[in-house]
C-alpha cells in the first residue's frame, strides 16, 4: 500500500479538525467543560482537548461514546463528491 500523499494527509487533518469542532460546539451548547465531557464519555480531559483541537482522528467507538455522552446520534456515511 502506498504512503498517503499530501492531499490525503490534508483531508485527514481537515476531517479531524471538523470532527473536533463539532464536538466542541455540542459540548459548549450543553454548558459542559472538557472535564465533564471526558467523565461522561469515559475519556480523559487531555484526550478530549486533543480531539477538539483536531490533534487525533478517533475510532468509531470513540465517536459513538462521545455521541452518547452528548445525547446525539452518530451518523456515518458517504456522499458523492
Amino acid at each position: 500500500m502506498a504512503e498517503p500523499g499530501a492531499a490525503e494527509a490534508y483531508d485527514a487533518a481537515r476531517l479531524a479538525f471538523e470532527l473536533g469542532r463539532s464536538v466542541r460546539e455540542l459540548r459548549e451548547r450543553r454548558g459542559w467543560s472538557q472535564t465533564q465531557l471526558a467523565k461522561a464519555s469515559g475519556m480523559t480531559q487531555s484526550a478530549v482537548a486533543r480531539f477538539e483541537a483536531g490533534g487525533t482522528v478517533p475510532t468509531l467507538a470513540v465517536l459513538e461514546r462521545l455521541a452518547t455522552a452528548l445525547d446525539v446520534r452518530l451518523r456515518v456515511g458517504f456522499e458523492a463528491a
